[in-house]
């Protein structure tokens, strides 16, 4: 293929909505990328969804971050602690985000909130911040059919409630991957 997958470090806000999850987690599984994450992003974000869906067992959230950890034992960075103190950030709870990057050698960070992870300190570690939705356009520009062939292994992980191609693609437009899901509409009939 003569790809080299990009270590990438997935901020807890992009592991909150259950579909990025599934799909970012997927493209791990493939492969297509090397994805990254602490006990911190994992607590993080099984914290914010507990509070926000009080239905949601915890339990099932841990069983999913053990699930994570276990189909992607190298995505568990360690060790990166000593490292928080020397970065500066907008808001210093995001330094161990920046920290595990260093760690792992990883070229970006995968976040929503980008402003809180300013070009000119990610610069100086040989990172770069992106939403999900410009990463995972981007690699959609270089392995379309990779991209799509896991795309669909991600609708397919839904067994309990599987979704057709168009309504798993709206939940991803919902959950903020506009440009990706508008491209994956062209590929309908292979997801």
């Amino acid at each position: 293929m003569g790809f080299d997958p990009p270590v990438i470090v997935y901020d807890a806000c992009v592991l909150y909505p259950f579909h990025t999850r599934n799909l970012l987690v997927q493209f791990g599984v493939e492969r297509l990328v090397q994805p990254r994450w602490t006990d911190v992003i994992h607590d993080e974000w099984i914290r914010n969804l507990a509070a926000a869906t009080p239905a949601i067992p915890i339990e099932r959230l841990y069983k999913v971050r053990d699930l994570m950890n276990r189909v992607l034992p190298s995505a568990d960075v360690r060790g990166y602690e000593y490292q928080i103190a020397s970065l500066h950030l907008p808001d210093p709870d995001d330094r161990h985000v920046v920290a595990a990057g260093i760690m792992a050698g990883a070229t970006q960070i995968i976040s929503w909130n980008i402003r809180d992870f300013p070009a000119s300190v990610l610069s100086q570690h040989g990172l770069q911040a992106q939403t999900p939705d410009a990463f995972l356009m981007e690699l959609y520009g270089q392995i379309p059919e990779a991209v799509v062939a896991t795309t669909a292994k991600a609708r397919q992980n839904l067994r309990r409630n599987p979704a057709p191609p168009a309504a798993f693609l709206e939940a991803l437009n919902r959950q903020g991957l506009s440009r990706f899901a508008e491209a994956m509409q062209r590929h309908l009939c292979d997801l």
